[in-house]
């Protein structure tokens, strides 16, 4: 891999808590931000020398459990949640900071990326986005079995209905589908296997990393980077194996385990290149004494230079 910056001259970072599970298909991810922290996400960062703050949390309409209407579910709700998300990142990356999103469900990635977009346009970066997921999240109110829009944020940054949310970074499509790489994918609605065909978005499924193995899958995934490449990680807590990681509202089995996730965040670290984060569907109320949260802020860690050795960079 090329030589790249410092992992950590990205130095500052902001904590922006979402605490809503408007867009999911279970109750419970909206109390992991409050996990994150209990799991000591601030005094980790801190400890590797980062200039850490908090933010707290943003606020939004609460869960009203309501049935789909018109292919969407919870629409009216997830888009003010989407807005103050967006703001805040956007706010964040002008001040030169680092914003780490902690949901919440990934329907908030819509607010998160579509921000990061505008920013790159702004500045002349070029965008990277990888998505950490055991889910496509590619949906569409047409082919959407259910509703739910944490199943959808990849199509709606891709340009695709609904306009309230696809249009936040300011032009549609937020994002071209090149920019995606999505890894660690085991499940993947009928319907959707086509559209993510039609898109023609990059999967590293996770028959690819049987195959390859997570090494050879990162050098692809993080190929052609160069130093004008903001990259972004929106990381989805059911990416990992459910044996390691059962405090997610969707869990399924056959995830990265502990290694494999660990050489994933150090391999983006070692670009020297992460400039946001999402941090989403971490859900305590299927967690076993915040096992899951303590697991994810140990990959954060990773993500931001922590190994066991030090490394000569190549």
């Amino acid at each position: 891999m090329m030589s790249l910056p410092h992992p950590q001259s990205q130095h500052k970072i902001s904590l922006i808590g979402a605490p809503t599970d408007v867009g999911a298909s279970t109750r419970g991810a909206s109390m992991g931000p409050e996990a994150l922290r209990v799991a000591g996400i601030e005094p980790a960062l801190f400890n590797h020398g980062l200039d850490v703050e908090d933010l707290g949390n943003l606020h939004g309409p609460h869960n009203p459990w309501e049935e789909s209407t018109g292919g969407y579910r919870h629409l009216d709700e997830v888009t003010p949640w989407n807005q103050s998300v967006y703001e805040a990142v956007y706010s964040t990356l002008q001040r030169d900071r680092l914003p780490i999103l902690m949901g919440g469900d990934h329907s908030l990635a819509i607010g998160s990326i579509s921000a990061v977009a505008r920013h790159c346009r702004e500045t002349g970066k070029k965008l990277r986005v990888l998505w950490l997921d055991a889910h496509a999240d590619s949906n569409t109110a047409d082919i959407t079995p259910s509703g739910n829009l944490h199943g959808m944020p990849v199509a709606t940054l891709c340009g695709y209905d609904p306009t309230e949310l696809s249009s936040l970074s300011g032009v549609i499509p937020a994002v071209s589908p090149e920019v995606f790489r999505l890894i660690g994918i085991r499940s993947v609605d009928p319907a959707e296997k086509q559209f993510v065909h039609q898109m023609n978005l990059e999967v590293f499924d996770m028959r690819f990393i049987d195959e390859t193995g997570m090494h050879q899958t990162m050098e692809r995934a993080l190929a052609d980077l160069d130093e004008h490449t903001h990259l972004h990680v929106s990381f989805d807590a059911d990416f990992l194996d459910p044996q390691i990681a059962p405090g997610v509202g969707t869990p399924v089995p056959g995830g990265p385990t502990y290694r494999e996730a660990q050489l994933c965040m150090e391999m983006i670290a070692d670009t020297g290149l992460l400039a946001s984060l999402d941090i989403m569907e971490l859900n305590p109320a299927f967690d076993v004494r915040n096992q899951t949260a303590q697991l994810t802020v140990d990959l954060v860690e990773s993500l931001f230079g922590k190994s066991t050795l030090m490394r000569k960079r190549i």
